[in-house]
């Protein structure tokens, strides 16, 4: 299965064709939701050149503290004149236009930024964000003392000093971002998300293998990763190939990957139309290829029942498999796990008995404490007679054919507990409505599609992807 060459705009944007804005903000405090901007200050640049600086005081419309005030040296006085931010953000917007964004310890910045944009007007704002602290713990972790913006700069013998002064420390990050750009290129950086995704690689050899899946495109399909004798390793699926791909050279920390990448010699991929297609040609590939790191997938989820059993006090059991010896069967359910589920929220429901105890016809066993709680009739001492408990028996497989009684009961149980304060309990009933509606949900689809004599799918290459439907 051949890969597909990826367009140019696939390819993601070349660091030397891409805009940034450098921005650099003093505040009042800290805090962006209770502190203010007090200075901006941003530098637009492409391909090293220089396009626009922005510099302004902005009135905090608060009084500056004496301890910002001693590191930054702005004044009350320096800003009183100045514009508010609603007066600022139009123009401080249009300057930042769709370039990337670019700060030291952005998440600062970009926080005060979302905070005054959201009080001060209604100014999208969502922008590709590189933060230079970031980028420079990942590549010069061995060569400084610390990541603060003047030890880079000293460092990357950045031409501007750092001083607490937004316009001069966003003409520093200019040159400290240039330096950082130019160390990256060495591990083979050479777009926007590469950046993006060195900040988060853990290791420069996984990094440096992210050439094996450049070119993959941003469609739905299947991945494969294989070794030098083309054996395949890993099989797996994607909505957006290029971007999960690119995790397991950068972002993904598992041990488990680390094995994977270093055995691998090549990815291939094939898109797809959908992802159904998609996840039936995974699971199928799995089967056939039987890939060393691929543990799930390799065998089918063993299918479970829930079947009421044949006897003088029946009772609720999963089994593997329905037999001509149970009274009622409720399946297939997907696992196990999900069975016991689903027999929990029954019982919960009704007092049909839980012990798997042989009880004899006469009712002279004695009762567990599950009597003492409610939670069962207790045929097994006579609490309840045989056609008492056999009613019993019956709502429960009624249950089994509409379980829309069992599902209101759960419901009603887990708000009236959450009335009580009893959250704890509220909850551990929403789980049992949940894990009920979800199997029997899947089940009655799953029935449907059995039952259908001929099936046919149509796929509308022209139909909304959101609308549902095949």
């Amino acid at each position: 299965m051949a890969t597909i060459q990826a367009s140019f705009d696939e390819l993601g944007t070349p660091l030397f064709a891409t805009t940034f804005v450098v921005l650099d903000l003093e505040t009042t405090g800290l805090t962006a939701a209770r502190d203010r901007i007090t200075e901006i200050g941003a530098v637009k640049v492409r391909g090293g050149e220089v396009l626009g600086e922005l510099q302004t005081f902005v009135h905090p419309e608060r009084p500056i503290p004496a301890a910002i005030t001693a590191v930054t040296g702005i004044t009350d006085a320096m800003v009183r004149g100045a514009p508010p931010i609603a007066a600022v953000a139009p123009t401080l917007r249009a300057f930042l236009g769709d370039a990337v964004l670019v700060a030291h310890n952005a998440g600062f910045d970009v926080g005060f930024l979302r905070a005054a944009f959201e009080r001060t007007s209604d100014l999208g704002f969502d922008p590709t964000v590189i933060d230079t602290a970031r980028l420079a713990r990942r590549l010069l972790r061995d060569e400084v003392r610390n990541v603060r913006l003047a030890t880079l700069a000293q460092h990357l013998r950045s031409r501007h000093v750092p001083v607490h002064r937004a316009l001069a420390d966003a003409r520093a990050t200019v040159d400290v971002l240039h330096g950082l750009i130019e160390r990256a290129g060495s591990l083979g950086a050479t777009t926007v998300e590469d950046l993006q995704e060195l900040t988060r690689s853990r290791s420069d050899r996984r990094f440096r293998r992210m050439s094996l899946v450049r070119d993959a495109p941003s469609t739905t399909g299947v991945y494969r990763f294989l070794d030098a004798r083309d054996e395949v390793l890993y099989v797996g699926k994607a909505t957006d190939l290029r971007s999960r791909l690119r995790t397991y050279f950068g972002s993904d920390g598992r041990r488990r990957t680390d094995d994977l990448v270093r055995e691998t010699a090549r990815v291939t991929w094939t898109p797809t139309s959908s992802l159904l297609e998609a996840e039936v040609r995974e699971l199928r590939e799995i089967r056939r290829h039987q890939p060393r790191y691929n543990r799930r997938s390799k065998r089918a989820r063993k299918p479970a029942y829930v079947a009421m059993t044949r006897e003088p006090f029946p009772r609720l059991s999963i089994v593997a498999a329905p037999r001509p010896a149970h009274r009622a069967v409720l399946g297939p359910l997907p696992s196990r796990r999900v069975a016991e589920q689903v027999v929990e929220a029954l019982q919960a429901t009704f007092p049909v008995r839980t012990c798997t105890d042989r009880l004899r016809v006469a009712q002279d066993h004695s009762a567990c404490v599950m009597k003492e709680l409610g939670r069962c009739a207790a045929p097994c001492d006579g609490t309840v007679s045989r056609e008492d408990h056999d009613e019993v028996v019956q709502a429960v497989e009624a249950a089994f054919l509409d379980p829309s009684p069992v599902l209101a009961r759960l419901r009603e149980r887990m708000r009236e507990l959450a009335r009580d304060g009893r959250f704890e309990r509220a909850t551990l009933e929403r789980d049992r409505w949940q894990a009920l509606a979800r199997a029997l949900t899947v089940l009655r689809r799953r029935s449907t599609l059995i039952a259908a004599g001929e099936l046919v799918l149509v796929h509308d290459p022209g139909a909304d992807p959101d609308a549902g439907g095949c």
